[in-house]
This record gives structure tokens, C-alpha cells and sequence, in this order.
């Protein structure tokens, strides 16, 4: 059995959920991977360093500059003949390629996959993450998304070929543009530690004590689906089951009640610190460490004691 593994990447830099799924993948048999787009050299290089990886395949091409699904989905078609598994982030790309492949091979997807059993047996999150069930596949392939904070990264060191494909497939929509949120902060998705605020900041400018104190602790920083939808913070800062899931070391949730989709988000986080002034809030009470406090006499203090 071989693995191929989609590689998520921002066509600068490989995304740090591909190293672990690569690790993920590397229970299911020999794992190539895949980085398609355009102008992507670098990006290979990266990928070719993953412990695991037996050849990188580059698919190079204007159909894939933006990695719109459908292309994606053919490319993948493509190659599939060969592996007995095809493997995705459970992230943008992969959400949106896997089902489209699966349509073309005419087979069903196993998504979200948290735990691997073996070739066919595969655990995933399902009622908001309040439970697990165990799926055993009878096909012969395997089309897997797997969720990144799930496992731990491959190791760096490797030096595997790099491969170019036949990358001829058509771009079926027109992209128009991209509007990328810029920041030096780590990657929500898989960082160590998050800072998250909810709507109780009250305005975007005030939401930004929350990005301070995550620059202070070296943090990503996240964001309830309230807050996002009220405008304080961006979409792609969204924590829980409509947004991104994470499993860091530690959480710092300021201002959140812990509505169940927001909880459905956090519950691979190991260590969680709630700031609220309700302590009959939700995330109060299945938090580690729970402050009842007025979070804008709070966080400026924190911040200060920190920073000395």
C-alpha cells in the first residue's frame, strides 16, 4: 500500500499541518507527496525535508495557482491509480478537493479523521465532537481528511526526490483574488499557545487587547464566532466547529461564555485558562484555571506583569 498526502501550503511556505499529516500517513504505508500550484520550488524543497516522505510530486501549472478545488480534484484523479489511500488536511483545500474526488472515483470519503487503527479502520469526531465513532471502510481505497492537531509533526532531515507531474487539467472557475490576513503571530491551527477573545470586548479596537497579549506570550490568537461575526476579528481567527479546530498545549480564553460549537473547537486543548466575570459561564467550569474578573482590568494587568 502507498499513501499519496495533498500538501497544504500558501505557495511560499509549507503549511506546519502538512508535517503531521505526513506523520499520520505514515501509518497507512510509504507516503508521497503532493504539492500542487504554481511557482512552488520552494515550497517542494520544504516538503522534500519531511521525515517519511519518499518523492515530492509537483504539479506546476496556471490552473493551480489559487488551488481552486476542481483542478485539484483532477490532478489528484490523476494520479490516484496508484495509492491505496489519498490523504488531505482537514483544512481548506482538502475539505474542498476530497469530497470532489471522491465524486469522480465514485467512492465515500472517512472525514476528520482523529485516530488511525489501521488501513481501514479510522476514528472521527461526530454530535459537535461530543463523541467518537469508529468507521471500518470495505473499499479499496481510502480518501482521508485528517485533522491536523491531531497527531504530532513529522521530524525534519529528510532529503526525498523531487518529481514533476503532468499538471495538465483545466481551471474550471475564474479566480478574482485573495485577501490574506497578514501576521507574525504563529498559525492558529497548530499553534502551542492561543489567546481567544469573545464579543464581550465590545468593538474591534478594544478586541485588540487580546492580539497584545498574544504578541506578548508569543501566541496565535483566536476568536468566537460572535466576535468574528460582530467584525472584531477576522474570519480566518475563528475558533470552533464552523471555524478551526486546535489542540494547543495551552488556551487562554478571555470574555468567552463556551457556547457547544466553540467548545466543539477546543476540546484537544491540554491546558485551558477562562477570564471571565460570570463564573456560571460554560468554559468556567471545565476550565483548568478559571478567573472571575472584569477582563479589562484584568489583561492590562496581566500584560504588564508579563512584559516586567
Amino acid at each position: 500500500m502507498a499513501v499519496l498526502v495533498l500538501a497544504e501550503h500558501d505557495f511560499g511556505a509549507l503549511s506546519a499541518s502538512t508535517a503531521r499529516i505526513v506523520a499520520a500517513a505514515e501509518q497507512l504505508g510509504p507516503v508521497d507527496l503532493l504539492v500542487a500550484g504554481q511557482g512552488v520550488e520552494a515550497v517542494a524543497a520544504e516538503a522534500a525535508k519531511l521525515a517519511g516522505v519518499e518523492k515530492v510530486l509537483v504539479a506546476d501549472s496556471a490552473a493551480l495557482s489559487s488551488l481552486s478545488p476542481e483542478p485539484v480534484a483532477a490532478l489528484l484523479a490523476r494520479l490516484a491509480e496508484p495509492y491505496s489511500h489519498i490523504v488531505a488536511a482537514a483544512a481548506a483545500t482538502g475539505r474542498d478537493a476530497i469530497p470532489r474526488l471522491a465524486a469522480r472515483l465514485d467512492l465515500m470519503p472517512v472525514t476528520d479523521v482523529v485516530a488511525i487503527h489501521g488501513p481501514t479502520r479510522f476514528d472521527r469526531p461526530i454530535y459537535a465532537g461530543n463523541a467518537i465513532e469508529t468507521v471500518s471502510s470495505g473499499q479499496a481505497k481510502q480518501l482521508l481528511t485528517i485533522r491536523a492537531s491531531a497527531f504530532r509533526p513529522a521530524a525534519s532531515g529528510n532529503n526525498a526526490p523531487i518529481n514533476p507531474v503532468d499538471a495538465d487539467v483545466a481551471a474550471v472557475a475564474r479566480f478574482l483574488a485573495a485577501h490574506r490576513t497578514e501576521s507574525d503571530l504563529p498559525e492558529l491551527s497548530t499553534a502551542q499557545v492561543v489567546v481567544a477573545g469573545g464579543v464581550s470586548f465590545g468593538s474591534a479596537e478594544k478586541f485588540a487587547l487580546v492580539s497584545e497579549l498574544a504578541k506578548v506570550l508569543g501566541a496565535a490568537v483566536g476568536a468566537t464566532r460572535a466576535a468574528v461575526d460582530a467584525g472584531y476579528a477576522p474570519n480566518d481567527w475563528q475558533v470552533g466547529q464552523t471555524g478551526k479546530i486546535i489542540a494547543p498545549d495551552l488556551y487562554i480564553a478571555i470574555g468567552i461564555s463556551g457556547a457547544l460549537q466553540h467548545l466543539a473547537g477546543i476540546q484537544g486543548a491540554k491546558k485551558i485558562i477562562a477570564i471571565n466575570k460570570d463564573p456560571e459561564a460554560p468554559l468556567m467550569k471545565i476550565a483548568d484555571i478559571a478567573l472571575v474578573g472584569d477582563l479589562f482590568e484584568v489583561v492590562p494587568e496581566l500584560i504588564a506583569g508579563l512584559k516586567r
